[in-house]
């Protein structure tokens, strides 16, 4: 399967960033994470792979700051993949290693043309304990 330019220009700024980055394809496929982001998940993409937007929304368990669960279409990027619009949103993950993240999330969607939804990026940063 051949991707869109789009995307592919979105995993090259990826890999070139220090700031975490995510990218998603149009149905929420993943279809990337920078090295930056594979050290706060705790796995490298490699190990993860491509894999759907049911499994990766819910496989850091996302919660509220608070800890209150948060469904996925309550966070950023999977907000960003259904409404097609940014989102903005601190929330806490557990990592692979059941480490508990707290990040600062920014999702937008991506267009190829005005019309024409391609897929999503999330760029994130962890946020120290008193950031929050």
């Amino acid at each position: 399967m051949q991707q869109n330019l789009v995307l592919i220009l979105a995993r090259e700024l990826a890999d070139k960033l220090a700031s975490a980055m995510f990218v998603v394809e149009g149905d929420g496929r993943l279809a990337y994470f920078n090295e930056r982001a594979a050290d706060i998940l705790g796995e490298p993409f490699s190990e993860i792979g491509r894999i759907p937007m049911e499994e990766w929304s819910t496989a850091f368990k996302p919660t509220s700051l608070e800890g209150e669960p948060l469904e996925p279409e309550n966070t950023p990027l999977v907000s960003a993949v259904l409404n097609r619009e940014p989102a903005h949103m601190t929330l806490r993950i557990e990592a692979r290693d059941g480490t508990a993240r707290d990040l600062a999330v920014t999702a937008i969607p991506l267009f190829a043309h005005e019309d024409e939804f391609v897929g999503a990026a999330a760029i994130f940063w962890e946020l120290s304990r008193s950031d929050g």
